[in-house]
C-alpha cells in the first residue's frame, strides 16, 4: 500500500487516478478547495487547502510517498499565456515546496510533449516546471503527453489519419510520434505504473511511445 497525495484530485484525470489507486489497494489524499469535496472519488480523503498556497495543505503531504501533481488550466489554448503563469507555473511551485517539506519520495508530473511548433507559452511553462522539480532533488517521474483523447477530449480523432501519412515520411516521423495521440486509459495506466514503480534513477521522463507502450504492457 502506498499513501498518495494528488493535487488536483477532482479534475478530469485526476478523479479517475484517485478511483483507480484506491481499487489497487492505496490511500488517496486529495487536494480540494472548500465545498467541493463531493467530487472526491468514494473513499478519497480530503484535504481541504489552494493549490496555489503551500501553507495551505503542506501539513497534509507529510507521510505520504508520493506526490502526483495534476493542478493546471483546463482545456489548454494559446490564448491562456496568463493562466498558465498564475495557475500551471504556481501550483507546481507550490506543490515541489510541499512534497518536499514532507519528506515526499517520489513526485509524479504530468508535463506535455516538447518540443513543438504551437502552444509555446504552455510548453515554457511546463518546462520551467520540469525544471524546479529536477533541481528539487526529489526522486520524479514526469510524463510528457500531447493531446489525451477521451470523454470530451475527442475531436483530436480527426487528426489520425493526418498522424498516419505523417510517420510514412522520413523527415515528419519523429515529430509524428512524439506528438502522437494518448488515450485516457493509457494516460492512466502510465500513471498507476509511475506511481507503484518509482525510478531507478533520479529523474525518469516518459514519452508519448512509453505511455502507449505502459497501457499495451498491461
Amino acid at each position: 500500500m502506498i499513501e498518495v497525495f494528488i493535487a488536483g484530485a477532482t479534475g478530469y484525470m485526476g478523479s479517475r487516478l484517485g478511483a483507480r489507486l484506491m481499487v489497487r489497494g492505496h490511500r488517496v489524499l486529495g487536494l480540494v478547495r472548500a465545498g467541493s469535496e463531493a467530487k472526491l472519488p468514494v473513499g478519497c480523503e480530503a484535504v481541504v487547502g489552494n493549490a496555489l498556497d503551500h501553507a495551505t495543505f503542506a501539513r497534509a503531504v507529510v507521510g505520504a510517498k508520493t506526490f502526483v501533481q495534476l493542478v493546471g488550466v483546463a482545456h489548454p489554448s494559446p490564448a491562456k499565456g496568463r493562466e498558465f503563469e498564475s495557475i500551471d507555473r504556481v501550483s507546481c511551485e507550490q506543490s515541489v515546496l510541499a512534497a518536499k517539506a514532507g519528506g515526499v519520495e517520489h513526485f509524479v508530473y504530468v508535463s506535455v510533449a516538447h518540443p513543438a511548433p504551437m502552444m509555446k507559452d504552455y510548453i515554457r511553462v511546463r518546462s520551467e516546471c520540469e525544471e524546479k522539480i529536477v533541481a528539487s532533488g526529489m526522486r520524479a517521474t514526469i510524463l510528457r503527453p500531447w493531446y489525451v483523447l477521451g470523454p470530451g477530449h475527442s475531436w483530436p480523432y480527426l487528426l489520425k489519419p493526418g498522424y498516419w501519412v505523417a510517420r510514412q515520411i522520413p523527415s515528419m516521423r519523429e515529430g509524428a510520434i512524439r506528438l502522437g495521440l494518448v488515450t485516457l486509459e493509457q494516460m492512466l495506466g502510465a500513471l498507476v505504473a509511475a506511481v507503484e514503480t518509482p525510478p531507478s534513477e533520479m529523474v525518469r521522463v516518459v514519452e508519448v511511445p512509453e505511455i502507449a507502450g505502459i497501457a499495451r504492457r498491461s
